[in-house]
């Protein structure tokens, strides 16, 4: 039952305005373990200011976030992403100028232990640090795909192997929760498929086929999913809550929002 789901993320009476508008008003919402949520709703419905506000991007006005029990509401993205909240963005957000690999690296560096001054020796600790790091990546570029683009540098790449390289540089991360802002936005069909796979695998988890890569062993079971295509929610997601003008006007499974007359009216009648 979805009663009995521990509660990974609670978002409490949440307001975010800006110059007197506001983005979000009054949104609460529980996100539980083993689910993917979807967050879905017309442009400008507050969805992305929702998922800025979780990882520390927004500071809201009025409301608390809590993160396993523990207020998160005003700490900084860094600081969010050593507890375990990872993301991509809907606009991508990649060292263009950096490939592929050193894009996915660049994200392990929370998890180092080393001193900078150790790691500029490169010696010992720190250099089986970093091949076990680099162990990782490959991993990760193995289980998305990406190994003929590993040494490409990202600003060349094409767009859908672009959103695919900020995926693993999220996954890179370990998250417990990843949040997804409209991983599929610009792909063509193919494109679209091979992602939902991905995030139903890594959702899933592995298991032995990447045994020494716990991100990919165990997966994530907690997705935030905020998606415009509906095709894509409907398929993958467990749970969906619809946003208009900044309000939470509608939750349920997919088969209750889909027959919610409120959500046709509120999101389809405005979806470009």
């Amino acid at each position: 039952m979805e009663t009995d789901r521990k509660v990974k993320l609670r978002i409490d009476n949440l307001l975010l305005s800006f110059g007197g508008v506001n983005a979000l008003t009054d949104v609460s919402m529980d996100i539980r373990d083993n689910e993917i949520l979807a967050i879905i709703g017309p442009n400008g419905a507050g969805k992305t200011a929702l998922l800025n506000c979780i990882n520390g991007f927004y500071k809201p006005q009025r409301g608390e976030i809590y993160y396993d029990g523990q207020k998160i509401t005003r700490m900084r993205p860094d600081k969010l992403a050593e507890l375990g909240i990872a993301r991509t963005f809907q606009n991508i957000e990649l060292y263009t100028g950096l490939s592929t690999q050193d894009n996915i690296m660049a994200a392990r560096h929370v998890l180092m232990k080393q001193s900078f001054i150790t790691g500029a020796l490169y010696f010992g600790w720190a250099l089986k640090e970093e091949i076990a790091n680099r162990q990782t990546v490959e991993e990760i570029i193995d289980f998305l795909e990406i190994a003929p683009i590993r040494k490409k540098i990202v600003g060349l790449l094409p767009y859908g192997m672009r959103k695919r390289v900020e995926l693993a540089r999220a996954l890179a991360l370990e998250p417990k929760v990843l949040l997804l802002d409209e991983p599929m936005a610009g792909m063509n069909l193919e494109e679209k498929e091979d992602i939902a796979r991905f995030i139903i695998d890594v959702f899933e988890g592995q298991g032995a086929t990447y045994p020494n890569t716990p991100v990919l062993r165990d997966g994530i079971k907690c997705i935030i999913l905020v998606e415009h295509d509906m095709g894509v929610v409907m398929d993958i997601a467990d749970r969906i809550i619809v946003l208009d003008f900044g309000r939470k006007i509608a939750e349920g499974t997919p088969a209750e929002i889909s027959a919610n007359p409120e959500v046709i009216s509120a999101y389809l009648g405005k979806e470009e």
